[in-house]
């Protein structure tokens, strides 16, 4: 079933987001991409010789929502620790190549970075393949002068913002205090979004939460299947014990499932093809698209629809990948079954 939402309407919310600024607090990771050529089988053990073909660095975990949200046209103001070592240096060039402010970022000396670095190869004009991916980085120390300076920077991001945003990757450098120091800082009306891969039920009092079904099923102690019963039974459960009236829940190719209030979840279809290229980041993209519709005042169900167009379109790119403002008004111009 089509959705009776005007396309003008999301058009002129997509409009809207120019400038719209938001705090984007989280953990922020460096994603590191090594490209390689196959060269041949090594004698030394039965694995593949690449020749190296290039490498890129991009903002990973937090610094990807905020990547997203500039990209759509929005103002992010980053929040959170960075070490001070080549990792955090490379995060940082990153958000000053896309014109991101930097100054709530706060080194932290002794702290690594987190990083992500995943190794592709592929024929020089064929779809590079992931072979293997790395993860270095341990949470932030628990130092009181640490969580007293972040809890600085959120509030002088918060002041004047249009809403704000709490990404837990669970490195540590936000923590449901945030949203206590958001909330006394935001303006009244503007809403705070939260993704967390591991305690979403511990943020109490967001406006919104963006989880996966992996993450809601990982909440509810329970797999769901196909059981929509089961579905709906976890996020009401969800949403009763944060406080939060809109969940957005993210199910892969199935689509989305939209709950804002008592009632059936609107369900929503994927855009696109369900034969994605890369699902990387694809829930940094969702949660900053759905935000800046938040923060600009279109209702759960029109922000759902924008950030459902955003994720079809960022799974057919490789990487960590942005979907830009143009790539989202082309979307909803040439959708012909989400909208009536």
């Amino acid at each position: 079933m089509a959705f009776d939402v005007p396309r003008d309407r999301l058009l002129g919310l997509v409009a809207s987001f120019s400038g719209r600024r938001l705090a984007v607090a989280g953990d922020f990771v460096l994603d590191r991409f090594v490209y390689g050529h196959p060269r041949r089988i090594s004698r030394e053990a039965p694995v593949l010789i690449l020749r190296f073909a290039r490498e890129e660095s991009l903002p990973g975990g937090a610094g990807n929502t905020a990547a997203n949200v500039r990209s759509l046209g929005g103002a992010p103001i980053p929040v959170g620790a960075i070490g001070a070592d080549e990792e955090g240096r490379a995060l940082r060039r990153g958000f000053e190549e896309r014109g991101i402010a930097t100054g709530g970022l706060l080194e932290v000396p002794g702290y690594a970075t987190p990083s992500k670095t995943r190794i592709l190869g592929g024929a020089p004009h064929a779809i590079k393949q992931q072979i293997v991916r790395y993860d270095r980085g341990e949470p932030l120390p628990a130092d009181p002068r640490i969580a007293a300076a972040l809890a600085r920077s959120l509030a002088d991001a918060a002041r004047g913002a249009a809403g704000a945003i709490v990404s837990d990757y669970a490195y540590g450098a936000v923590s449901p205090a945030s949203v206590t120091a958001l909330r006394a800082a935001l303006p009244a009306a503007a809403p705070i979004l939260v993704d967390s891969r591991h305690a979403l039920l511990s943020y109490r009092g967001v406006d919104a939460a963006t989880p996966n079904e992996e993450e809601l099923e990982e909440s509810a102690g329970a797999v769901f299947g196909d059981s929509e019963e089961a579905l709906s039974r976890a996020a009401a459960d969800m949403a009763k014990k944060i406080g939060c009236r809109t969940l957005l829940v993210t199910l892969g190719s199935r689509g989305m499932a939209l709950f804002d209030g008592p009632g059936p979840p609107r369900r929503i279809p994927v855009h696109g093809t369900d034969q994605v290229a890369d699902v990387t980041g694809a829930g940094d993209t969702v949660l900053a698209t759905f935000s800046l519709a938040l923060a600009s005042g279109g209702t759960a169900l029109e922000a759902a629809l924008l950030a459902n167009f955003a994720g079809g379109v960022v799974v057919m790119k490789m990487g960590t990948a942005v979907v830009t403002g143009d790539e989202l008004r082309e979307a909803i111009a040439a959708d012909r079954t989400i909208l009536a």
